[in-house]
């Protein structure tokens, strides 16, 4: 019987590059263990530009002989429905979400949208663009809402570009910061409270939705904010699960199960949420979050009996009936 081809995209574009190599590199070594795989390599440059060895190929012949691509990719390009596209003009079936909603859940503003429409709580916001008015809107801002305030690119994940501002020098020092890893930028209001996260994958224990733990993520003393540094720096403590009483846990979950139903999303997911006392608020979805040792989503599958193997064989498995 031949053996199952699974190509693993990884590196891209955007600012996750490094983190996008490693989490690849996981799905390789953990597959390489199989004895019915063989594994592809496919490292994509900062310029887009897809090579199997060392050889630069079209995706169409990088793909040549493929049964199933695992997309590692995150961020800009992997995440953001563009490499999606490329995937589905080829036919082979392809892990996490589709073109469309991987584009919906990858813009903030959107996302938050929908699910305030679904009833679930997200911080009071604003959407701020170039224009010669940037001054004034990012004063105006600075005027209306409440501070501290929480600086975002629209379309960015892992933190990159993401600032605290409690004075408008910082507010617009952070706005210039966000607009070097997007077009358009997120200004949002500062909620206090915990920060968590919770996975969703489908068709996990007889559930169509299966909800991980709930991962409560307490940044080192003097960091504000779980960064770019804080989530790879090693120096953040991640309870799994969090510290949530049963309301607030239950809470959570269902609202990651919300997130990744009302964004139509596909295999699997990680949302992530502040918890204050005035209850949960959503803030994003990652549609192909990290698999790196120090990422979230392993840790909260370990911790119900669920390995990095199993889980990468249930996804394909799902990948490859749903291509």
């Amino acid at each position: 019987m031949a053996k199952r081809v699974v190509a693993v995209l990884r590196g891209g574009v955007g600012d996750e590059h490094e983190v996008s190599l490693k989490s690849g590199a996981t799905v390789l070594k953990e597959l390489g263990f199989r004895g019915d795989t063989n594994t592809r390599d496919i490292f994509v440059d900062r310029a887009g530009a897809w090579f199997v060895r060392g050889i630069e190929k079209t995706p169409e012949r990088a793909l040549i002989g493929v049964d199933v691509v695992w997309n590692a990719l995150h961020g800009t390009y992997g995440e953001d429905g563009t490499v999606q596209r490329v995937l589905d003009r080829t036919g082979i079936p392809y892990t996490g979400s589709g073109a469309y909603a991987s584009a919906l859940a990858m813009n903030k503003d959107i996302a938050k949208r929908v699910m305030e429409d679904r009833g679930i709580k997200t911080p009071r916001s604003m959407v701020v663009r170039v224009s010669p008015d940037l001054s004034r809107s990012v004063l105006e801002c600075f005027r209306t809402f409440p501070q501290p305030s929480v600086v975002k690119p629209l379309d960015s994940g892992s933190s990159v570009g993401v600032t605290v501002a409690r004075s408008f020098s910082e507010l617009e020092e952070g706005v210039r910061l966000a607009f070097q890893h997007s077009s358009q930028v997120l200004i949002e209001e500062f909620i206090r409270g915990r920060e968590a996260t919770c996975g969703v994958v489908e068709g996990l224990r007889g559930e169509r939705h299966y909800a991980l733990p709930a991962v409560e993520i307490i940044p080192a003393s003097g960091v504000p904010f779980f960064d770019y540094n804080a989530k790879y720096g090693g120096d953040t403590l991640e309870r799994v699960p969090g510290n949530f009483s049963k309301e607030e846990h239950r809470a959570l979950q269902e609202a990651a199960r919300t997130a990744h139903a009302a964004l139509g999303l596909r295999h699997y997911s990680r949302s992530d949420f502040i918890v204050s006392p005035k209850g949960v608020f959503f803030l994003e979805t990652n549609t192909l979050p990290g698999l790196t040792e120090a990422s979230l989503l392993p840790k909260a599958l370990s911790a119900v009996g669920i390995s990095a193997g199993m889980f990468m064989e249930h996804i394909l498995d799902l990948a490859e009936r749903s291509g």
